[in-house]
């Protein structure tokens, strides 16, 4: 990435990453990624420069909602702003704020609506990009801040959180209820999570990152939503948190953070990660060569079919063995009766000369 950023918010429109704000004194920097080429480009900046906001898409556009938009010199200021960018025109809006003002939350997306939980709050608040408003849903049981979340079968997973929290708290958009998982096994904070679709690897939750102890972790905790289990996974190579990362065909990204507390430097890496379990993507350049093919076989068994034949061998169905048997019982079958019958037919004439 070209700007290093930690507190950095990422999202995924159209097969690019855009990373956007982060770190104190930063411009509120938007850069995209294209994973197709490896090339990073500058966009325009975010209006309110923030750190550790919520980030959510929908229909192709970038919600960035709340955050601390301080810095050195004034400190920590929190912020209910929700301001939204439109890659394809590479401009931002101001929308409906939120009604409370949090930094260090949470952004999900079910139903073309986003839930923002956590920043160190039990409130679940819900906006409605259609109608530009916001409601509220049920509070979350344990308030926790500066956690990860991902969302699988409209089922919100609220997941670790400061301090080395190992809370795994579920909420049901569809309910309105909450519940809880199995716990994280290794307690984390300021980690990242994403959600595999199970379309190229299975179905899961992967906590990337984060901090313990002060110290930036290189963590790959894997969740299975369905079992209520946890695996680990291959680690991050560089220790991070305060990290984005982004999914793109069921590829991790990871990108930005923190390598480690005072004195550590903030981090511009960006490593792909692919699960265990991937299937790879079948590539379209193989479609063209396929058809090509087929339309050969074709024009060669229509020259070799004769002349009264009405389809190609190609799209006949072949007998089952059983079907070719009873044919041939048939067959037989007739020819015995067509001899039976003119052996009936001699002897009768014969019996009626005498």
């Amino acid at each position: 990435m070209p700007t290093a950023r930690a507190g950095i918010g990422v999202a995924v429109v159209n097969g690019k990453i855009y990373a956007i704000g982060g770190s104190y004194n930063s411009l509120g920097e938007t850069e995209e990624y294209d994973p197709v080429t490896n090339t990073w480009t500058t966009k325009t900046p975010m209006p309110t420069p923030r750190i550790y906001f919520g980030i959510a898409v929908i229909e192709n556009k970038i919600y960035t909602i709340g955050g601390d938009s301080g810095n050195w010199t004034a400190g920590q200021t929190v912020t209910n702003v929700n301001e939204v960018y439109d890659p394809t025109t590479d401009t931002w809006e101001t929308k409906a704020s939120m009604s409370t003002k949090r930094m260090a939350l949470s952004a999900n997306v079910v139903d073309g609506k986003i839930y923002l939980i956590g920043g160190g709050l039990t409130a679940t608040e819900v906006y409605d990009p259609s109608t530009d408003t916001w409601t509220t849903e049920e509070p979350m049981p344990t308030a926790v801040g500066y956690q990860a979340s991902a969302v699988v079968e409209n089922k919100i997973y609220v997941i670790g959180g400061a301090v080395e929290v190992t809370l795994n708290q579920i909420y049901d958009t569809e309910t309105d209820t909450w519940s809880n998982g199995t716990p994280l096994p290794k307690g984390v904070d300021a980690a990242a999570a994403v959600a595999t679709t199970g379309v190229y690897a299975p179905k899961r939750i992967y906590v990337i990152g984060g901090k313990q102890n002060l110290d930036a972790v290189n963590f790959n905790q894997i969740y299975d939503p369905e079992t209520d289990t946890w695996t680990t996974g291959t680690a991050m190579p560089t220790a991070r948190y305060g990290l984005g990362v982004a999914i793109i065909n069921d590829t991790l990204y990871a990108i930005g953070g923190r390598e480690g507390w005072a004195g550590f430097p903030i981090s511009a890496a960006n490593e792909r990660y692919t699960p265990v379990g991937y299937i790879p993507e079948f590539p379209s350049w193989t479609i063209l060569p396929l058809l090509l093919v087929a339309t050969l076989v074709i024009l060669i068994c229509k020259q070799r079919l004769p002349k009264t034949s009405s389809s190609c061998w190609l799209f006949k169905p072949r007998l089952a063995a059983s079907e070719v048997y009873h044919r041939l019982a048939i067959s037989k079958s007739q020819k015995e009766y067509e001899q039976n019958r003119k052996k009936l037919a001699t002897k009768s004439g014969g019996e009626t000369k005498r």
